[in-house]
């Protein structure tokens, strides 16, 4: 076989491969270019936002020692729950939430402390929790911990 047909049957290969690459994303686009249909579109329900219902945790002071001096972190915590007819009993938890909370951040260093974001520290901080009422076979009257003010000294 000559270089020139070997030439031309390799353009050929390449071309019917853009083709077939071409034809083949036309035809899984199809539905979306025609903008959709309306059966797809009713299939798809708003849904209702949920309400939740806040209890605060103020002014959790938790000492950290770090390189010689004490360092003094202060927290205020929301407790987040789905709201609900029957009314949660947020101040019995209130030392639970508080002792775990100290006991905590307390044995953290103040270098790993000062270093956490915010979403991080809230993600600790309901692990702790949900372990530390676990382990005292408590209810758990709340779903998220939420972090509203962080003062560090």
């Amino acid at each position: 076989m000559s270089t020139s047909r070997l030439v031309l049957l390799m353009l050929l290969l390449n071309v019917l491969t853009v083709a077939g690459g071409v034809g083949v994303s036309y035809w899984l686009l199809k539905p979306g270019l025609e903008g959709g249909s309306s059966e797809q579109v009713a299939a798809v329900e708003p849904v209702e936002p949920s309400e939740y219902e806040f209890f605060p945790v103020e002014k959790v002071i938790v000492s950290v020692r770090g390189e010689g001096r004490e360092h003094y972190f202060v927290l205020d915590l929301a407790l987040q729950a789905d709201a609900s007819d029957k009314p949660k009993k947020f101040e019995q938890v209130e030392p639970i939430v508080r002792n775990s909370v100290v006991g905590y951040l307390s044995s953290l260093p103040f270098a790993e402390l000062r270093g956490l974001k915010i979403s991080e520290l809230q993600e600790r901080l309901e692990t702790v929790l949900f372990a530390d009422f676990a382990s005292k076979n408590a209810a758990v009257p709340f779903k998220h911990v939420l972090v509203n003010k962080l003062i560090v000294q």
